[in-house]
């Protein structure tokens, strides 16, 4: 049923970037992709809700080709970074995401408008770890601007870099251009000691707009370290402590936790430390809850 269902979500894909969103009808989806009404149904809940599903499966796989460029890598090289920025734009023109992110953007549909939130708050925490990455823990306090700031230069200069030029091909340009303006960016505003947003909303009024962090979430970012990274025996060991300290034990003993965290962090092994400090973050989050 999971690889039906998928194949549906993957069709629908298709039809949707051919024909718009708004303009496919349930009607549409079943003669294309060849399923009863009952059986759509039985997958999703509504049209909005499959659309959902295709942007989730699509960010899943981007997320993943995103993340094994760091395989191997120093997550301080600002070439590494720049690669995996280069390959979620491209990815998002290869799948016309794009376009329907806009049609989702002008929807009336709330649940719909709920979800592009989440997303784009979820892009911008995964900028401002990497930017932690980047720039260092002496800069945090103001990487969260820098973030934001970043995003709005990347998209802006990807939007008319495209129509203007028609191609996506030279997108690198566009990459290295933002990139090294952010880099100027970061240097004068840690000079100047300027900041707009505090980190904290990371872990607060963002972690509040996101939701509830969730098991599924723990498990993904465990799953990603052990995929991903090449780990000695005992930090595999450590990683399993740490996924069965939160989803196992009813009062998750939080200094072992947090221990174990700091061990991952100082590990040279481990390239990408912004799950290990979004697996803190989950930690702090629910200590202060209960």
């Amino acid at each position: 049923m999971k690889d039906r269902k998928l194949h549906v979500i993957h069709l629908a894909h298709e039809l949707f970037i051919e024909k718009g969103f708004q303009a496919t009808s349930i009607q549409d989806i079943l003669s294309y992709t060849g399923i009863s009404k009952g059986t759509f149904y039985n997958y999703f809940s509504s049209k909005s809700e499959l659309l959902m599903a295709i942007f989730k499966d699509s960010y899943k796989l981007m997320e993943k080709e995103r993340d094994a460029l760091l395989i191997g890598k120093s997550p301080q090289s600002i070439d590494v970074f720049k690669q995996q920025v280069e390959q979620q734009v491209m990815f998002n023109h290869k799948h016309q995401l794009v376009s329907l992110f806009d049609e989702m953007f002008i929807s009336d549909d709330l649940e719909l408008k709920a979800f592009i939130r989440k997303g784009q708050l979820q892009t911008v925490k995964w900028i401002y770890y990497r930017f932690i990455d980047l720039f260092g823990e002496n800069r945090r306090a103001y990487l969260l601007d820098m973030s934001i700031i970043f995003l709005g230069i990347l998209h802006q200069l990807s939007k008319y870099y495209t129509e203007l030029f028609q191609s996506s091909v030279s997108i690198t340009k566009v990459v290295q251009y933002s990139v090294e303006r952010i880099v100027e960016m970061t240097n004068q505003v840690a000079t100047k000691e300027v900041q707009l947003f505090s980190p904290s909303l990371i872990d607060t009024e963002i972690n509040d707009l996101l939701g509830t962090e969730t098991q599924d979430e723990i498990k993904y970012l465990c799953e990603l370290i052990l995929e991903t990274e090449v780990i000695t025996k005992d930090e595999e060991l450590l990683i399993q402590f740490i996924q069965d300290e939160l989803l196992l034990r009813k009062k998750p003993r939080k200094f072992l936790i947090d221990s174990a965290l700091e061990t991952l962090k100082r590990t040279d092994s481990i390239c990408n430390k912004g799950s290990i400090i979004r697996l803190q973050s989950i930690v702090h989050k629910t200590s202060s809850q209960s």
